[in-house]
């Protein structure tokens, strides 16, 4: 097997657990905001929150909408659902830092996490966190989950000047990291910014199949693991 030195790692819903925090915050946010004079249930407006959320971070990776569009439109669509009278985007920005506030002390971390970091440590691999997350969040939860110890480089978007999966994100990381393309590594959950743009940019992959155990790549990765700590029989 290949000799790496280096670790590309993916941080939302790969080592942090953002979905499941960003649910307990999204409850959070019901209640507190009194969602239910507007809402017949919390599921019609979680499933819209969801629905809106992945088709948003979908474009934004792209480089399709902005942050700024984004942080609006996540909260307009699925309150767009409810019987108010106006959804202003003053209300919208309000409930983002709110929810954002939530999932940022809400803590949760992705089984494993914790012990592949450090294996990986003594293992002696640089490890570089690779994400599209803004920039005060990331370091907020980074904090809060005692990660930041374990990377030699942090890497984000807005910093990059280029999302995952542009080439230009991952030629920004390998450049600030000082890494080299032979002998780096990515490892992430999600096969359209993590995987396709390592392979696009002449970099290994490692998927993290966290969602569907059945799942397929419609490309070839060079590795495929259902669990973090299955990693460790890799590297």
């Amino acid at each position: 097997m290949k000799h790496y030195t280096d670790l590309f790692i993916d941080f939302d819903d790969t080592l942090y657990d953002t979905r499941g925090s960003a649910e307990k915050a999204l409850s959070e946010l019901y209640a507190c905001y009194g969602m239910q004079q507007h809402f017949s249930s919390p599921e019609v407006f979680f499933q819209s929150y969801w629905e809106t959320n992945v088709q948003l971070w979908g474009e934004y990776s792209k480089g399709n909408i902005t942050r700024d569009h984004l942080i609006v439109e996540r909260f307009r669509r699925p309150l767009s659902k409810g019987n108010y009278a106006h959804v202003s985007d003053e209300m919208c920005l309000a409930m983002s830092d709110k929810f954002l506030t939530l999932c940022t002390t809400n803590t949760a971390i992705v089984d494993g996490a914790y012990e592949l970091l450090e294996y990986l440590t003594q293992k002696g691999y640089r490890l570089h966190l690779c994400s599209n997350g803004f920039h005060e969040v990331q370091y907020k939860k980074l904090d809060n989950a005692d990660m930041g110890k374990y990377f030699s480089t942090v890497i984000l978007s807005e910093d990059a000047g280029a999302n995952k999966p542009s080439v230009e994100f991952f030629n920004y990381a390998l450049k600030k990291s000082g890494a080299e393309r032979d002998s780096t590594l990515m490892i992430g959950d999600n096969f359209e910014t993590d995987m396709l743009g390592a392979m696009n940019s002449g970099i290994d992959t490692l998927l993290f199949n966290r969602w569907d155990k059945n799942y397929q790549p419609p490309r070839k990765v060079d590795f495929l693991v259902n669990s973090l700590i299955e990693i460790k029989k890799i590297l």
